[in-house]
Formats: structure tokens, sequence, C-alpha cells
């Protein structure tokens, strides 16, 4: 890969991504932000996930893009399963207008 640093390539264009957007409903944001940080710790413990980061939009704070990066496609399953995650996403639903998640591979060599 030519476009990149050799050490940006290896981690960041070798794995399955997931690209999240979500909306919060209005005066829901703090608690999903904090609901999204909640899940950093324990799904960066995951044996298939590379990276995991939340961000929030600096101007809509009801705005948020999670940035996930897996080993592989089983990796994001095992994450779908998890504990964590399920207890995160029941809490997570209620209190968001929207949530789209997105998978990607490289295409790119």
């Amino acid at each position: 890969m030519t476009h990149y640093p050799e050490t940006a390539a290896a981690n960041l264009n070798d794995g399955f991504v997931v690209a999240i957007n979500i909306v919060a409903k209005e005066g829901e944001a703090d608690a999903v932000a904090d609901i999204l940080e909640r899940l950093i710790e324990p799904t960066m413990a995951e044996a298939g996930v590379k990276f995991f980061m939340p961000y929030r939009s600096p101007t809509d704070q009801n705005a948020f893009f999670v940035y996930e990066l897996y080993k592989d496609a089983a990796g994001w399953d095992a994450h779908n399963e998890s504990a964590h995650f399920r207890s995160a996403v029941e809490e997570l639903l209620p209190k968001v207008e929207r949530r789209e998640r997105v998978p990607f591979v490289p295409y790119v060599d």
C-alpha cells in the first residue's frame, strides 16, 4: 500500500471495519456518551478487537460516530454476542433517534 506509511497500513487497513453513526434523542446525548465510554474497556479487551473509538461531534452534541476495527468478521460477530455489548445496546436504543452500522473491508492492498 503506497498511500500510507507501513505502520498505518499494517494497523488500520488490515481487518474488518464497522462505522457507526448515532443520533441521540434530545436530552439523551450525555447518557449516550456515557454508554459508549463504558463500552471502550470491555470491547478493547476482546480477542477479536483491534480498535474501538467513539467520537462526539463538536458541532452537534447529539451526533456520535464510532470507529471499530476487528481482526475479521468473526471478531465482529463475537463482539455482537458479548454480554457487555448486548447490555449496552439494550440501554442505548431507547435513547437514540437513529443508529446506522456499516461494515467495510479493505479494497486496496
